[in-house]
């Protein structure tokens, strides 16, 4: 369930990313907001269509079980700060790769202001 609507979650709103693995010698499609969920294919769009069926799947599963399932990032609304100024886009490709990285955004943003 979207925690603001009260309705069913579209998977397709998720931050789907699909890269090639040398490691595998497939291509591996992950999820954001899912980051214990891959799915790897020889072929990059076969390996979408697979994650997103997998995420539908847990998705129902979760909605079934009473668990709360994650709001997409595309739909979250982003106040376009947090004690610094920046744009909107900004704000959204700063929490997508935070959340592919399991931190914070102020853990990921002070990391990479402390390296710069």
């Amino acid at each position: 369930m979207s925690i603001d609507e009260g309705g069913p979650v579209n998977v397709q709103h998720y931050t789907y990313r699909v890269t090639w693995s040398q490691a595998d010698g497939e291509y591996v499609a992950t999820v954001a907001e899912f980051p214990s969920l891959s799915w790897l294919d020889e072929d990059q769009a076969d390996a979408l269509r697979g994650l997103v069926q997998l995420v539908g799947d847990v998705v129902v599963d979760m909605e079934s079980s009473g668990e709360t399932v994650p709001e997409p990032l595309a739909d979250r609304r982003y106040s376009g700060h947090f004690n610094v100024r920046v744009p909107e886009s900004l704000h959204r490709e700063l929490a997508v790769a935070a959340a592919e990285q399991g931190v914070s955004l102020n853990r990921l943003v002070s990391d990479r202001l402390a390296h710069a």
